[in-house]
């Protein structure tokens, strides 16, 4: 399991009630929009980045901005790419606990090219079209089955068709400093993914010593199980309060 030290994010009596989500490729931030509201239901400050995606140095500067304003300790979520936007990002003194989504988690000197360079045998595809000027789409056909295959159809073919270009620099970027080797994390592996395949996931949950719960959906189960989302970020919030 990670070590952390709890002096370096958290101070005596304070309370992580404040929640920053970040977003992966191929998507923004109004995805969250269930998680924001079983949340806040709750009394959590939540806060969306609306990351652009560009490259994994720009997501973290905007990453940070959102940081820079919150009140108090944090928890830092993030789908997909976003994991390695949190793992850079989790550095900030704000933040107390990292929770992954279906995300990449890489190690100091990795990327996400370094993790989907070896898929593991028969694990799928991603359906990525050719970059073009730099930028990247999942084919408009595809996108349903790989993306969001637990989704009503006409909200999935929307997904589709309001992609958001993901830079190819977003993938070269690599990690300096990876947060969850000093901050505790926490792992949803969603088991039906077919962008990251569920066998990767567990690895790299496991690599980071997180706390891993398992829930049956695609990669887009942030969209489709709000609840269980939110439930492990109420528990990581839970787990970092406890500890202080």
């Amino acid at each position: 399991m990670a070590l952390w030290n709890w002096r370096n994010t958290m101070s005596s009596g304070s309370t992580a009630k404040n929640v920053v989500l970040v977003h992966g490729g191929f998507v923004d931030g109004s995805g969250w929009q269930g998680v924001y509201d079983e949340l806040t239901k709750d009394g959590y400050h939540v806060t969306i980045v609306q990351n652009p995606t560009a490259s994994l140095a720009g997501d973290v500067a905007a990453t940070h901005w959102v940081l820079d304003v919150q009140d108090g300790p944090v928890i830092l979520v993030g789908h997909s790419f976003g994991g390695a936007v949190i793992t850079e990002a989790g550095n900030h003194p704000k933040v107390a606990g990292l929770v992954y989504i279906a995300a990449f988690a890489p190690d100091k000197g990795e990327s996400v090219n370094t993790l989907i360079a070896n898929p593991p045998p028969g694990a799928p595809v991603p359906p990525i079209l050719p970059p073009r000027d730099g930028l990247l789409l999942l084919d408009r056909e595809k996108f349903a089955d790989s993306f969001a295959g637990d989704l009503p159809p006409q909200q999935a073919a929307f997904m589709a068709g309001s992609q958001v270009p993901w830079g190819v620099d977003a993938l070269g970027g690599q990690v300096t400093e990876p947060a969850w080797r000093s901050k505790p994390s926490w792992y949803l592996v969603a088991t039906e993914d077919k962008m990251i395949p569920p066998p990767a996931q567990r690895a790299m949950s496991e690599r980071t010593g997180a706390t891993v719960v398992e829930v049956s959906g695609s990669h887009s189960i942030y969209v489709s199980q709000p609840a269980a989302v939110a439930t492990l970020i109420k528990d990581a919030a839970n787990g970092v309060n406890s500890a202080g």
